[in-house]
């Protein structure tokens, strides 16, 4: 056999079988599904990050409520006292108003959405566009042991109808004597990539 002849036979070698293109071809859309899935996750993570953010900022903005000394309105006669009280700001209406508005959608909220009453007295409002409404429920604003808030946040990322919720709980409690609003741990979340 020729030199001539064994280079011939050496080049058509060389090439890949279909087989060996199959099988690279099937890896790559492994992978490629996996990649979709993976920054779908992170997407959605990406996205939940805003009700958690927004309700540890209630949950701050209602201790720092709390904390304020509230006293009687008036003059205060010579030689009297006025009490100082604390309590809990109260409930508030949800922003924005209908699921409909963030349903697989942001929400632009307005100054006016949260001049309402309970957001007033907590000095909380959001400027960017949301893709959660927001809802902050006091049972009692007299400072007693014992009076509850929930902050909730409810989102419906997929835009299936089924929401997602995330809520922060606080509770007046009595310690030696003297009432302290004390915050659950964590966020308690529900369906959170509804």
């Amino acid at each position: 056999m020729r030199i001539q002849d064994k280079l011939i036979r050496l080049r058509n070698k060389r090439g890949f079988t279909l087989v060996e293109l199959m099988i690279v071809v099937a890896i790559i859309g492994v992978l490629a599904a996996l990649a979709i899935y993976g920054v779908r996750k992170y997407l959605t993570n990406a996205k939940t990050a805003e009700p958690r953010m927004a309700l540890g900022r209630i949950g701050k903005d209602a201790q720092a409520a709390y904390d304020r000394e509230n006293v009687a309105q008036g003059i205060v006669s010579l030689g009297s006292t006025a009490a100082i009280s604390h309590g809990l700001c109260p409930s508030s209406g949800s922003v924005p108003s209908a699921k409909a508005n963030i349903q697989n959608k942001k929400y632009q909220s307005s100054p006016g959405d949260w001049s309402k009453t309970g957001w007033s007295c907590l000095r909380f409002t959001m400027n960017d566009p949301q893709y959660f409404m927001y809802t902050y429920t006091a049972s009692g604003t007299t400072g007693a042991s014992g009076d509850t808030f929930t902050a909730m946040a409810n989102g419906d990322l997929d835009g299936d109808g089924n929401l997602s919720s995330f809520q922060y709980f606080g509770q007046i409690q009595a310690l030696s004597g003297e009432n302290v609003l004390t915050m659950a741990p964590t966020v308690l979340e529900t369906s959170a990539e509804e």
